[in-house]
């Protein structure tokens, strides 16, 4: 049992000196949130300070070729290694802690079994994963989806940010894809993460494990209509996708109440995007969640439909295209009810998605939460003390002695 912790301050002020290197990387003055897009220049800055980590450890580096860094406790070629981490990048005005408090937690977890004079008989590996909330190019947990060949080369090097600039340009090479070789040199993943509601906050507990992953996906409306002059045509006339879009979200909304789903319209392109012009072209993305795959498939076709019957109305035409979609995901029972009992922990489902979620197809896998206070996140509003991060350390580490050093 792990029982000796470093002995330069407690945890807890550790955890704040190792975070506030990082606190400031990407933060927009005006929000307080992150702009912390895949391969930008923030994420980059956090990706040079994940090498200098690594190297202050002597923990060795390796690239897949896909964009995912990996810092190596023990030998990096050896089998049934023990992978955790998470990632960097953020979705627009995001919080501080998604993601990153895996990556930082991981490093310190290290430290902590390295100070109680633990020595990995399998090694550990941590991961910061590329792109895995979709901010830049579309697609979420896309360096774990090329990792373990849930995306084909070709799309995802093809993927564009807004500016027009492909994955395969940010990354400065074609993605390398599916890596069979280092996959299968992983035993086990456990992922750390911010809780994303306020389940433990009711519970008055801590940290958490996660047992499952709701099924959820990211479907895209293309609204055409015709655009005109807003003084010149007459109501009558008018052939407008802000109408059809609008009233699809509004359906949206209805629907996912009447399943206890999730759906939510978070981001709308439009063009020609003028005050004083009717839109010829209105997209919307559509993020839809629910416990169950028949619930999801039911309140998106609920939702399409209802779109297509607007846009018959409203003299416009509708393209619905499914651009990512993560089934639902049951953590590696005997793992989880481990974790729980090594850590006396609650065990918790999340409709949130996560890299650990892509790699669960692959490997046993398991998930850590730390609590968050305000219950809010990808949100300026998302929060966690550093007590809370400290015994999410603590919890992590046990798990690594655990897995990696008996």
């Amino acid at each position: 049992m792990l029982t000796h912790s470093v002995e330069e301050g407690t945890l807890p002020n550790r955890f704040r000196k190792l975070w506030d290197e990082i606190a400031p990387v990407g933060r927009d003055a005006g929000s307080g949130g992150y702009l912390r897009y895949a391969l930008t220049e923030p994420e980059l800055t956090l990706r040079g300070w994940f090498r200098e980590q690594a190297g202050q450890r002597g923990m060795p580096v390796t690239e897949d070729g896909n964009g995912n860094l990996f810092a190596w406790w023990g030998d990096p070629v050896a089998g049934d290694a023990v992978l955790t981490g998470s990632h960097f990048d953020s979705v627009p005005h995001g919080g501080a802690y998604d993601g990153p408090l895996g990556i930082v937690s991981a490093f310190l977890a290290v430290d902590e079994l390295r100070a109680a004079g633990a020595t990995p008989v399998r090694p550990v590996a941590v991961a910061a994963f590329v792109e895995e909330e979709g901010g830049r190019f579309g697609v979420p947990c896309l360096g774990s989806r090329l990792l373990t060949g849930e995306i084909a080369v070709d799309r995802a090097a093809g993927l564009r940010d807004a500016a027009g600039v492909s994955f395969a340009e940010a990354l400065g090479d074609r993605p390398a894809g599916a890596d069979p070789g280092l996959l299968g040199r992983f035993a086990t993943f456990v992922e750390l993460h911010v809780e994303q509601g306020r389940a433990l906050v009711d519970l008055g507990a801590p940290v958490a494990v996660a047992s499952a992953i709701w099924p959820h996906g990211r479907w895209r409306f293309d609204f055409h209509g015709e655009g005109n002059h807003a003084g010149t045509t007459r109501m009558a006339d008018r052939r407008d996708p802000m109408l059809t879009y609008a009233f699809t979200v509004l359906a949206a909304n209805k629907e996912a109440r009447l399943r206890d789903a999730h759906a939510t319209v978070g981001r709308v392109a439009v063009e020609p995007n003028a005050t004083n012009a009717v839109p010829s072209k209105v997209t919307g993305w559509l993020d839809a969640r629910a416990a169950e795959p028949a619930t999801l498939d039911g309140l998106v076709e609920a939702v399409r439909a209802k779109a297509a019957e607007r846009a018959k109305r409203d003299g416009t035409e509708l393209t619905c295209t499914q651009e990512s979609a993560t089934p639902l995901v049951s953590f590696d029972g005997g793992l989880a009810d481990r974790l729980a009992a090594l850590l006396d922990a609650p065990v918790l489902p999340t409709g949130a998605g996560h890299d650990a979620g892509v790699l669960a197809a692959h490997l046993p896998t398991a998930m850590l939460f730390v609590r968050n206070p305000t219950g809010v996140s990808h949100s300026p509003a998302e929060s966690a003390s550093d007590a809370d991060c400290a015994a999410g350390v603590a919890a992590l580490a046990r798990v690594l002695e655990e897995l990696a050093c008996r």
